[in-house]
């Protein structure tokens, strides 16, 4: 679980602050008992290790042996031994007990670290270790995308750790130190996106070259009678100082023989130097790898620990510097092995992911360890699978597999490596013909994973999946899948014992499917139906005809084909005689195997949910108003489904609320009502839940309940006659799903990006923006059609400007780049003939690479061809036509921009399931909701108990992790503990680097709130370069002119505000006026703040008429917007009073030095240079932040609301009780706290 002592020292850290917060929020479901157990103390025991001082390491009864070697094999001084056992009172730990369950291990215990003999694979172990050790500064695999490495970059713009630094600059000197002017090219109205800073070359990264040859000799394997004699592998090195040596890797360790280049003699040198470690044996031999060595471990574990920790996902870089290929022996072995033999270093064999995948799921989840534990587990393997299905899914399209049917055409063939099967995303039988072919059974696996992502996601005991990647390389989309134990050794026909393998024509069910899939049911909202198969016979089924449901020769059901789990989108699948709304209508969409976003459902789900509670709510109130006037007749409920999709949409409910008087006393009653079985309810009640459950399409008569049949329109499939009315009622309620998309969600996102709820800026999070709302990326050109027509579409134009990323052998690919991008009007391949014929001939006699052949189609393609095929493509996929908004100048238009040169490497894109840790998230909405409450310390410690909780499931380094830190450190910032909000900031923009990116959108967000603890720690240049290098970040994603931007430049405005910069101070916040005015309008409060804090600097300038002229407009809109009697129309106006005086002060001086020259008696001028205190509440103020100061008099009222509030909630629902006072009072917008949370 933990990798390196960085990760070891971060959980400790969490332990120990974490002791006696175990009490979970008395209202969570995991009890405190649960959360103490976790919560152990650690404590301290000794390791006595040879060649060093014993030393004390403090450890947490949860921990294996096994991660106290992890720490020793990072430390600086034991870093260098991997083949060691621990020992306590001589009896050696089984690496994989628990500390706690080791006896006679406690406070004070001595583990000795015993030296033990080497096998081959320990000593391939070593090597590797000591290679990854040589190689630890060394950025390159971060960027080849191997071994889970990525890049961050801030410890370049903070000089190493924050904390240290924090606590080494001193306050007074800090002035001097800053050099604030930023680089040219991200001052405002700068044109030039270089891409060089966005990888900027850290100094620490140029190579302390230890060795200049390490590698394996050309004499291995050892012959018969050397293996006797203890030899197990032989290694050639070169040192600095040009020696040549040659190493035995023996049972006791390494030592020199007397082997040169061509002459084998496996004799020791003499001396021969054994040592157990190979540095040791090194160090005696080379002076100058001891001295470089020593200083290379020293930097490195300097570096922050979550610099250096795997993470779960590989994350990949698009640029990279060019760098010099060097000789690694490590590399060498994987490529030559494709790392079959020595998989995760289990030796001489392939994991059976199928089984770990299984037996995982099976793992006991009764409480919170045994929870924790298996989500541990799921989410360890479900990240090596992962890893191990991309490389396969590399090495099938690159031509290292064989085929499992060699005489096939190459598009048919299928490929097992690693325990993992491996189809490619062709129609091989035609089943996709009359949807599309090859085009959607290029879409299929996407739908299948994402079926596999919603059945793990309900996690129904006796239900198993299969382990599922998607990965899209070199223009192929491969499919990995972990394979059902016996599913090769029989057909398909006799295996699939429920569902149907030919799309509905012979369908099978079985009891144990139906009951297993039942449980799914009502979480996946799928409906139970029955179809008709071959013979007429009615068959039941709880999922789509496609899914197949197969056990296994390991006695589980696996259910598979999971590609219609979801109904079928209808904007997409025009079917005949089928009447779609008239906007669905409008937009003609075409066929496809499309279907609705999981999300989509429960959104319909809910909004039904709402219309059934307001018509129950009314039928109700009108019941109870006709009893009380004697009248006995209920009005029926009239509207039907066409008036539901008709709506206004979630808005119309809250208007409806508080029009109605009474409302939500009925809507009480209501929902007593519909929780019950319907036996005790009141006839006149039973009939008023009946009208609204049938208006609303609910399956059940006496409570509501809707569900999608996954079947509806598909083709192929057939319903018996008796469930005609049911049939019809399901499509009605798709089609209501089609026109809510169209009709309410569209809209609902438009609305978002116009009140900067939702702030894409770029392809990614437009796309997650749209996939929150149930939107699929395939409406993308309805959304840009309906900003169209809205009246403040210029204010939408950074949404409506964010491309769909594109992706495309270095010949080929730079080719294509310069028709997409270049000016150069003739592109031609640059490619030398001779090449392209060698290339030829030689791929003749290599293993036909799938799809391949002689295609350099490719070579003839014209910038105006491949603009028409996107285009056409965007029309086909989007309903969007493209609008070339920029034409790129690269260079010239007489050269091309790129060359096959530039083409570094190729990444795959891959896709997969991403395992949740449940009782962390709980935990953290937990936290959320107490923070909403304005009780921020309670927040604060069960935000601090999700972290633990999720680096007990994850590890150190996850998404999620990085969402809990930011929250962390906000909060921490609010109640005043800066340093702590500072060093919790650092870890989630090195986390967020890490996980997602150095150019990601959250990654941004999270270097501009750092910059924020910075300037309120006293590192005004550590926050400069900060928020320099978020702009850089922003202009390189999204340009300019995006409402971000506007809140960037603010900040960036009043930092060198507050070291005096004036003049570039202006450039900024003029920007950041100019773009608030395009976004939010010129009346909007965000301007007025603006205006106001150019007003300050052209005060500071003491050109006074300049900032009397912004403050008049500030002041304008606060009166406009908010009345004279509001606090900040009179601290605008106050403001204007006190820059009046100050004008007219100048004004007089000024006169009296022209009349009386030098003789000008002149009254001293008052130039405010701003204080940081005031600097750093405006920068509060933006970054939505607000303190509210409270006099006694308001404690005491707080105290008393408070009080009350409890009272109230002990004899309503006998709740927990509220706090007794909140801590300190603060407003945090949306904004501020990200999507996840709006505290008050």
């Amino acid at each position: 679980m933990v990798n390196g002592d960085g990760a070891h020292e971060h959980t400790e850290e969490t332990d120990s602050k974490q002791d006696g917060n175990g009490e979970a929020d008395g209202g969570e479901e995991s009890n405190e008992q649960e959360v103490i157990v976790i919560q152990d103390t650690g404590f301290t025991v000794k390791i006595q290790a040879p060649g060093t001082e014993p030393f004390d390491l403090q450890v947490s009864p949860q921990e294996m042996v096994q991660e106290i070697h992890q720490v020793l094999m990072d430390r600086e001084d034991t870093c260098h031994r991997t083949c060691f056992s621990l020992q306590l009172d001589g009896n050696v730990l089984d690496n994989f007990a628990e500390l706690k369950s080791i006896e006679g291990l406690q406070e004070g215990s001595v583990l000795k670290v015993v030296e033990e003999p080497y096998t081959v694979r320990e000593a391939r172990i070593h090597v590797r270790h000591i290679r990854d050790l040589l190689k630890s500064l060394d950025p390159s695999d971060a960027y080849n995308g191997v071994d889970c490495n990525s890049l961050s970059f801030l410890s370049i713009f903070t000089d190493g750790d924050l904390g240290e630094t924090g606590k080494r600059k001193k306050k007074g000197n800090e002035m001097e130190q800053i050099d604030c002017t930023p680089p040219e090219h991200i001052l405002p109205g700068s044109k030039e996106r270089p891409l060089v800073p966005l990888q900027p070359q850290n100094k620490d990264w140029k190579p302390m070259q230890c060795l200049k040859v390490l590698t394996m000799s050309g004499w291995n394997p050892p012959p018969g009678n050397r293996k006797m004699h203890g030899d197990l592998m032989y290694l050639y090195i070169v040192t600095v100082e040009e020696r040549h040596v040659s190493v035995t890797a023996s049972t006791r360790g390494f030592y020199l023989n007397q082997s040169t280049t061509y002459t084998f003699n496996p004799k020791p040198a003499n001396p021969s130097f054994l040592s157990h470690s190979l540095v040791e044996l090194l160090s005696q031999i080379s002076p100058a790898f001891k001295k470089n060595f020593t200083a290379l471990q020293k930097k490195r574990v300097q570096r922050h620990p979550f610099e250096r920790i795997a993470t779960p996902f590989q994350v990949y870089s698009w640029t990279a510097p060019q760098v010099d290929h060097a000789m690694d022996c490590v590399r060498a072995e994987d490529a030559y092995t494709s790392r079959l033999g020595y998989e995760e270093h289990i030796p001489g064999q392939t994991r059976d992911w199928n089984e770990e995948l299984q037996t995982t799921r099976e793992l006991p989840r009764k409480n919170l360890p045994e929870r924790l534990l298996r989500e541990r587990a799921i989410f360890k393997v479900h990240s090596d699978f992962a890893a191990a299905a991309t490389r396969g899914a590399m090495a099938v399209i690159d031509g290292n597999v064989m085929a499992i049917n060699p005489g096939e055409e190459t598009r048919m063939q299928m490929f097992i490596w690693n325990n993992i099967f491996f189809s490619l995303g062709f129609d091989v039988r035609d089943h996709y013909r009359e949807l599309g072919g090859d085009a959607a059974a290029h879409a299929a696996p996407t739908n299948d994973l994402n079926g596999v992502r919603a059945y793990s996601g309900v996690d129904v005991e006796g239900l198993y999946t299969l382990g599922t990647v998607v990965v899209d390389y070199r223009g192929y989309r491969v499919t990995a899948q972990s394979i059902i134990p016996g599913i090769l050794e029989r057909e398909q026909e006799q295996s699939v014992i429920y569902g149907s393998i030919d799309f509905g024509k012979t369908v099978v069910s079985h009891g144990k499917y139906l009951e297993l899939l039942e449980k799914t049911s009502r979480p996946l909202k799928v409906q139970r139906h029955s179809v008709l198969n071959e013979k007429n016979d009615t068959v039941e089924l709880c999922s789509s005809v496609e899914c197949k449901g197969i056990i296994g020769n390991d006695g589980r059901h696996y259910i598979l084909d999971l590609l219609r789990t979801f109904p079928p989108d209808l904007n997409f699948l025009p079917v005949d005689g089928v009447e779609l709304s008239p906007e669905c209508q409008r937009l003609g969409f075409p066929a496809s195997v499309c279907c609705c976003l999981t999300l989509l459902l429960f959104l319909v789900f809910l909004f039904r949910y709402l219309l059934f509670m307001k018509m129950a709510a009314l039928q109700l109130m009108q019941h109870k108003a006709n009893r009380d006037s004697n009248k006995t007749d209920t009005p029926a409920i009239t509207e039907t489904s066409e008036t539901l999709t008709e709506s206004k949409g979630p808005l119309e409910g809250k208007e409806l609320e508080e029009s109605i008087p009474g409302l939500a006393q009925a809507k009480e009653l209501a929902e007593t009502l519909v929780a019950e079985d319907g036996s005790s309810i009141d006839p006149k009640s039973r009939e008023v839940v009946l009208n609204a459950c049938k208006a609303v399409g609910s399956i059940s008569d006496t409570a509501f309940d809707i569900r999608f049949n996954p079947d509806i329109f598909s083709p192929g499939v057939r319903f018996p006659e008796e469930s005609a009315d049911d049939i019809q009622k399901q499509k009605q309620l798709l089609k209501d799903a089609a026109a809510f998309l169209v009709s309410c969600q569209v809209p609902t996102l438009v609305k978002d990006c116009l009140d900067h709820s939702a702030l894409p800026m770029d392809g990614a999070s437009l796309t997650e923006a749209l996939h929150q709302r149930g939107i699929n990326v395939r409406y993308l050109g309805t959304v840009l059609e309906f900003m169209e027509k809205t009246p403040a579409k210029a204010q939408l134009e950074h949404t409506s400007r964010l491309g769909v990323e594109l992706s495309a052998l270095s010949a080929a690919v730079s080719h294509f780049l310069n028709c997409f991008l270049s000016s150069f009007p003739d592109a031609v391949a640059h490619l030398p003939p001779d090449e392209l014929v060698s290339r030829r001939k030689n791929r003749k006699r290599r293993n036909r690479v799938p799809g391949g052949g002689d295609n350099t189609a490719w070579a003839s393609l014209t910038p105006s061809e491949l603009w028409k095929n996107i285009a056409s493509e965007a029309q086909k996929k989007f309903q969007s036509k493209l609008i070339l908004i920029k034409e790129y100048n690269f260079d010239s238009r007489h050269k091309p921009a790129f060359t096959e040169e530039d083409i570094l490497n190729i990444f795959p894109v891959v896709k997969h399931v991403n395992p949740k840790a449940t009782d962390a998230f709980h935990f953290f909405q937990s936290g959320q909701a107490k923070v909403q409450q304005g009780f921020l310390k309670e927040g604060c410690e069960l935000i601090n108990e999700a972290l633990n909780l999720f680096n007990n499931v994850y590890g150190a380094m996850h998404v999620e992790i990085c969402s809990c830190l930011r929250l962390l450190a906000r909060l921490n910032y609010i109640l005043g503990d800066h340093p702590e909000a500072l060093s919790n900031q650092q870890k989630a923009v090195l986390m967020s680097e890490r996980v997602l990116g150095i150019e990601h959108p959250n990654t941004i967000q999270e270097y501009m709130h750092l910059a924020l603890y910075c300037f309120a720690n006293n590192q005004l240049s550590t926050a400069l370069k900060l928020l320099y290098r978020a702009r850089y970040l922003m202009l390189l994603i999204c340009g300019e002119d995006h409402p971000e931007m506007a809140l960037l430049d603010s900040n960036i405005g009043l930092v060198l505000h507050g070291v005096m910069e004036y003049d570039l101070s202006l450039r900024f916040l003029e920007n950041a006026l100019t773009i608030n005015t395009k976004y939010h309008g010129p009346r909007s409060l965000k301007v007025a703040l603006s205006h106001h804090l150019v007003a300050r600097v052209y005060e500071s300038k003491a050109e006074f008429r300049s900032a009397l002229q912004h403050e008049k407009e500030g002041y304008t809109i606060y009166k406009n917007q908010m009345g004279e009697a509001h606090e900040k129309t009179k601290e605008s106006s106050e403001y204007l009073k006190y820059l009046t005086q100050q004008a007219v002060a100048l004004q007089r001086t000024m006169n009296e030095i022209y009349k009386n020259g030098s003789n000008a008696s002149i009254m001293p001028l008052k130039f405010t240079a701003p204080s940081m205190a005031t600097i750093l509440d405006q920068l509060n103020i933006i970054n939505g932040i607000i303190f509210i100061p409270l006099s006694p008099k308001d404690l005491e009222n707080l105290k008393a609301e408070v009080q009350r509030r409890q009272q109230l909630q002990e004899l309503g629902k006998g709740e927990e009780p509220a706090e007794d006072q909140k801590d300190g009072l603060c407003w945090m917008s949306h904004k501020a706290c990200g999507p996840e949370s709006r505290a008050v």
